[in-house]
């Protein structure tokens, strides 16, 4: 009796999927880097960076568009 096992290892989601994974994995990382920084070394010095349009606006909508390409790479299709 042979016990033969021809079950090839398939991935969970197709070579286009990962690609968008890793775009949306960009995207985010860049948000949070434009929103890294800001800070004084003086604690009684205001440093007003802290609220510019890069940080406020710009970072946290990119993560959020991130996470949107991200939801986006687990739902699409692997087939087309």
């Amino acid at each position: 009796m042979k016990n033969e096992n021809n079950s090839e290892q398939q991935f969970l989601f197709g070579k286009r999927n990962y690609v968008i994974m890793l775009i949306g994995i960009a995207v985010i990382a860049l948000g949070f880097i434009l929103m890294a920084g800001g800070g004084s070394d003086d604690p009684k010095v205001f440093n007003p960076d802290i609220y510019s349009w890069r940080r406020i606006r710009l970072a946290p909508t990119l993560v959020i568009i991130g996470l949107g390409i991200e939801i986006y790479a687990i739902f699409a299709n692997p087939k087309k």
